[in-house]
């Protein structure tokens, strides 16, 4: 059981208050966390304490600042399983992550070959591989889904030819909550002998990751969506590919020696993608983000946010006019919702003067909306922090905003 009063204590945004002095009820977690104090307190240090740019200096800060960004390098390695810390890439966030994926890996990719992509991607696995497939000829297939929101996979395996070059997919829907069978969907990808990559934003908060297990090629995930710094993604790539691909930008850091007027040679793994200075001091605090979740469990987390979807859910449906979108099993703690004719930023706009953070719109996956037939929906995310409590909160304020209409 989780002491989750202790661990609000943690989170001093929790205690702000909104809307005329209505406490804060936080319910946009699949958007961004909340940072707890040791997160910003890493950072703090690190702008006070070791500021100095990372790998290119002999001098103490530099060298101290190195290894915060190092250990951080191999504390993901460990949290993800995977084999090697050089197959571990940091960027801005999963957006930058698949961009270098589709940027560079995609380079390969000749005219008439075909990439799967599923009807539930957020735009970031959608608008680079179709920038790719305008620049090399390439077409891009639709996997679709149940009025549930489960992912056709008979489709999905239909989908695969000798013209498929890769398949690409989240590992959970942002606005559905499913959870996608990614180790069956690649293992499905590798008996045609072709890579995937998984989008694991969503999945990071909420589950252990093991991309050794999974068998993936390439996972991305993000820092602010679990409890750390933004600004921080981070792409895990499998050595011998990282190693074939070309780099994704030019620059400081990411060379081994240049000539004029040509002639440049590139560094290695990882750095070899890491072109500038990195945001190191976010780098750094990333690594106590996830201490704070392995401290806290993230087992234990998980149990904690599913009990508060299934209590939600339980109770929205008590609302007349209730929709819900996502019903499958064993979902992740996101509620996508709308109540009768009532448009979504109607009722995102009145439940924020209620206190009420949730977040509306199309949630960056237009083509979901689409197939559901809808402009958008509100969307309840729950983490760690959040309460029983809240969630009365929550469905009083849905309740009344309802009445209203």
């Amino acid at each position: 059981m989780l002491d989750i009063s202790k661990i609000r204590e943690q989170f001093p945004i929790l205690k702000r208050t909104v809307a005329d002095g209505r406490p804060l009820v936080y319910l946009d977690n699949t958007a961004t966390s909340q940072t707890p104090h040791s997160v910003v307190e890493a950072i703090v240090d690190g702008y006070e304490h070791t500021k100095a740019n990372v790998h290119r200096g002999v001098h103490t800060l530099s060298q101290e600042a190195t290894d915060k960004v190092e250990h951080t390098r191999r504390r993901v390695a460990a949290y993800i399983n995977a084999a090697s810390h050089e197959e571990i890439i940091f960027t801005r966030g999963t957006t930058e992550a698949i961009n270098l994926v589709a940027a560079s890996f995609g380079s390969r990719f000749l005219r008439g070959g075909e990439i799967i992509l599923t009807v539930m991607e957020h735009h970031a696995n959608i608008v680079p591989w179709q920038l790719l497939a305008e620049r090399n000829g390439l077409v891009i297939k639709v996997v679709n889904i149940s009025d549930a929101g489960a992912l056709d996979m008979e489709m999905y395996r239909d989908l695969f030819s000798d013209r498929t070059v890769t398949a690409a997919f989240c590992h959970v829907s942002n606005v559905l909550g499913t959870v996608n069978p990614v180790k069956e969907m690649v293992a499905i990808a590798h008996s045609h002998g072709v890579p995937a990559l998984v989008d694991g934003a969503q999945a990071s908060p909420h589950m252990r990751i093991d991309v050794q297990e999974i068998g993936c090629d390439f996972y991305a995930f993000s820092s602010h969506k679990m409890y750390g710094p933004t600004g921080v993604g981070v792409l895990y790539g499998r050595r011998e590919l990282l190693e074939e691909m070309p780099p994704y930008q030019g620059g400081g850091e990411m060379i081994g020696h240049v000539r004029l007027p040509e002639g440049t040679t590139f560094a290695a793994l990882p750095f070899k993608f890491e072109a500038g200075t990195p945001d190191y001091v976010g780098i750094a605090a990333f690594a106590a983000a996830l201490d704070f979740m392995e401290q806290t469990g993230i087992e234990a987390i998980a149990a904690h946010e599913h009990e508060l979807l299934e209590y939600a859910t339980a109770r929205l449906m008590e609302i007349k006019g209730m929709r819900i979108f996502g019903t499958t099993e064993g979902k992740e703690p996101v509620i996508s919702f709308l109540v009768r004719d009532i448009h979504p930023y109607d009722m995102g706009m009145l439940l924020d003067r209620l206190g009420i953070a949730v977040r509306t719109g199309h949630h960056c996956a237009q083509p979901l909306m689409e197939r559901l037939g809808i402009p958008g929906t509100v969307r309840a995310s729950f983490a760690v922090y959040n309460t029983r409590e809240e969630v009365d909160e929550f469905i009083k304020a849905v309740t009344r905003v309802s009445n209203m209409f």
